[in-house]
């Protein structure tokens, strides 16, 4: 061939052996149509219709990508000539040169770039056509059956089209029909990528990424060769490498608890300046929404996704992305899941804590969940909070099931109002809610409020108690707990006296389930969870006089009924010996 080197026509007498499936020499994988193939006897070429000439090319340098052997990699620009003969012509005869005819001839011209680009020269019946090499190897032969568009491709990316930074991808191409060639195209790059189907794939051929980055993201199509031609392109495969950015955050508002039939609002955010968001619902692939980003006061970037009528027999749970406008297959690393809890009609499960609800700050605090239902599962939720903790049912006796959430050392941030649910492993749905409990924290502000009792510390059961809680500050609130209690803390508004700002609990008629220690707290109403410090500890008992004086008159009556006996005894003790005497 004109202008070609040995080691170019050994490429082309390689690539076309193998291009075509028959005569290739064992030393030829079949994984690689753009490396060079050597070692096939040129006489067991049948197939006069293909040859293949490599043109000089420079790869520009790029990231761990398409690999060799089953990836492939544009190490250098194939042309192939495509030519339909009649019976006869252009045949290797026995002992003549087996190249086919007509052939191809390459020109070299210099490109603005001052590398070397290959361009082909086909003469077909005498007609000489060109065309540059691979890009759109737009030099094929025309015919009647080429005529015939071909059923376009299906291209898929295994293990999916959405790929995070430094893992590998395999994209897919399949044909209506055996092809000894696919070409992979990505918008906005050239050369396209060349693929020989494997012996066992014969209508299908793909290429590897070993490490995807962002080089690599973006719009694919494929095709697949044919003795009649190229097939139509395939539909578009978009190729999306996540990771690239930092994770935004994913909240739902106004809470992540969602009654059934109801509507939420999902926010994504982030501290880049980003200028879209994705949300992608996970179990669903085509479940995804694209807003573009807006601005937020404090220089933020956000979206805001509607989700409407959820109910509790799906299961919501969300992550989100961030992308750039100009870079669109190139997205951030995803948030952290959001599950969305749409409560049911099932037995309500029961809150409690062991600690009790008023928690001093930096102590251990622990929420337990319990249920009869024997459910499997329990979650914790916190209003005004986004966080949905889960965790499995453990089955501390027969017949019950429970779960623990340790909170850890106590902050302000635990402070409010908690509920928990119960679920069934194969269920989306949850039970219905429990009973609140409220978390309060003391110590949270510098203020300790003193704690009186009137008539006194001990009194007689019936009679009517006063606890007078008072602080010098301006508190608007006063709580009163009781040690041990299991009812909620008793609360009432302040009023301003004698120079103190005060509150009066009030208990009557006290019995003996009164007996116990007592504090008193401040709060202010903005945050009604978070209290002062404890006032001095109270200590109240309540006698039962009726009990105490039946006590007293048993005792009386146990000592007279002595005294009887004793004296009964006295008495015929004396009388014995002077009845004697007198016989």
């Amino acid at each position: 061939m004109e202008g070609a080197s040995q080691e170019d026509t050994e490429s082309v007498m390689g690539m076309r052996a193998r291009l075509l499936g028959r005569g290739s020499s064992p030393s030829c994988g079949a994984a690689d149509v753009t490396a060079p193939c050597r070692g096939g006897p040129a006489s067991q070429w049948t197939h006069p219709w293909v040859s293949v000439l490599r043109a000089p090319w420079s790869p520009p340098s790029a990231p761990p990508g398409p690999q060799e052997g089953d990836a492939m990699t544009p190490s250098l620009t194939a042309l192939l000539c495509l030519g339909e003969m009649e019976e006869g012509e252009g045949k290797p005869q026995p002992g003549t040169d087996p190249s086919p005819q007509p052939g191809c001839s390459v020109r070299r011209p210099q490109d603005s770039g001052g590398s070397r680009v290959g361009e082909a020269l086909l003469r077909i019946q005498g007609e000489p056509l060109t065309g540059v090499s691979l890009p759109g190897l737009s030099v094929g032969l025309r015919t009647q059956e080429q005529a015939r568009t071909l059923p376009k491709p299906t291209i898929w990316a295994e293990p999916g089209s959405v790929i995070p930074w430094g893992s590998p991808v395999t994209i897919w191409c399949q044909g209506t029909r055996v092809a000894p060639v696919f070409r992979f195209h990505k918008e906005g790059s050239s050369p396209p990528w060349y693929r020989q189907a494997p012996l066992e794939h014969g209508d299908k051929g793909n290429f590897s990424i070993s490490y995807m980055t962002q080089d690599y993201a973006g719009r694919y199509h494929c095709y697949y060769l044919s003795p009649t031609g190229w097939s139509e392109s395939s539909d578009p495969l978009e190729l999306v490498v996540t990771g690239a950015h930092s994770k935004p955050t994913l909240s739902a508002l106004p809470s992540p608890v969602v009654t059934s039939g109801g509507n939420v609002t999902l926010q994504a955010r982030s501290r880049q300046r980003l200028d879209g968001f994705i949300l992608t619902k996970e179990g669903e692939p085509k479940s995804s929404w694209t807003l573009d980003a807006q601005r937020g006061p404090q220089g933020q970037t956000q979206a805001l996704f509607p989700v409407g009528r959820v109910t509790p027999s799906h299961r919501w749970m969300f992550r989100c992305h961030g992308f750039y406008r100009d870079t669109p297959q190139v997205w951030s690393a995803p948030s952290d899941p959001l599950e969305l809890l749409v409560p049911g009609v099932s037995g309500k499960p029961s809150l409690l804590t062991p600690q009790g609800p008023v928690m001093a700050s930096g102590q251990s605090l622990t929420l337990q969940c319990r249920s009869d239902v024997g459910y499997d599962r329990f979650a914790l939720s916190q209003e005004g909070r986004q966080a949905l903790p889960q965790s499995p049912g453990r089955q501390p006796q027969a017949g019950l099931s429970q779960a623990d959430f340790p909170l850890g050392p106590v902050t302000n941030t635990h402070a409010g109002r908690y509920r928990c649910y119960g679920g069934h492993n194969l269920s989306s749905e949850w039970s219905a809610p429990s009973d609140p409990l409220d978390i309060l924290v003391a110590g949270s502000f510098p203020d300790t409020p003193s704690l009186s009792v009137q008539p006194g510390p001990v009194v007689a059961s019936g009679e009517k108690v006063t606890l007078l809680c008072q602080s010098r500050g301006t508190k608007e609130t006063f709580l009163l707990s009781k040690e041990g209690a299991a009812q909620s803390p008793l609360r009432l508004r302040s009023k301003y006296r004698g120079g103190h700002f005060q509150a009066e609990f009030s208990m009557s008629p006290v019995t003996s389930a009164h007996n116990g220690t007592y504090r008193c707290y401040s709060l202010l109403s903005s945050n009604p969870y978070l209290l002062s410090h404890a006032s001095a500890p109270l200590e109240l008992t309540v006698s039962d006089y009726t009990v105490e004086n039946l006590i007293r008159m048993g005792m009386a009556g146990s000592v007279l009924l002595g005294l009887g006996i004793l004296l009964f005894q006295a008495q015929h003790g004396h009388g014995g010996p002077q009845d004697a005497a007198r016989s």
